[in-house]
């Protein structure tokens, strides 16, 4: 984790909050993704996946945690915060993160079909966009991706 600010186990303690965010999700019927946004004084925002909710595709937990904490901190510009989601951000949300001028990102799960932090692209690393920002990745890896694959597989069984 060289250049990130935390420890593996403050990045832990704040993934069980962005994975109570994914486990909400649930509940809506929508798909177990979580993210909170911190900052030094801790958690400003928390949002999960509500895209079947309000039919909106920008509905990603990141999109809708990033609008929650501008909102908090009266300011779109979120450099003294850091995301930490359950698992990899997609392209749209990756973007976000860097038009945010995010600090940093923790995530639990990478995502082989839309991964964009380190699976398919690397977004938060290219250094042709105008801001980057270290990530930590595979941050309680296993439970975000079990809330992910058990999800499916419960979906599978109604269809």
């Amino acid at each position: 984790m060289q250049g990130f600010p935390w420890d593996l186990e403050v990045c832990q303690h704040y993934m069980e909050s962005a994975i109570a965010q994914a486990e909400k999700a649930i509940r809506f019927g929508e798909v177990p993704v979580g993210c909170v946004i911190v900052d030094p004084s801790g958690i400003v925002a928390a949002a999960h996946n509500l895209r079947e909710t309000l039919h909106d595709p920008t509905a990603h937990a990141e999109i809708l945690a990033l609008r929650d904490a501008a909102r908090r901190k009266g300011t779109w510009y979120l450099s003294d915060c850091i995301a930490v989601a359950t698992l990899e951000p997609c392209p749209m949300c990756a973007g976000a993160l860097v038009n945010a001028r995010i600090a940093g990102l923790v995530y639990g799960a990478p995502d082989p079909k839309a991964g964009a932090c380190d699976t398919l692209f690397d977004i938060p690393g290219d250094g042709r966009l105008n801001h980057s920002f270290p990530v930590v990745a595979h941050v309680c890896e296993q439970r975000c991706a079990r809330l992910l694959t058990d999800f499916f597989r419960q979906l599978r069984k109604t269809d």
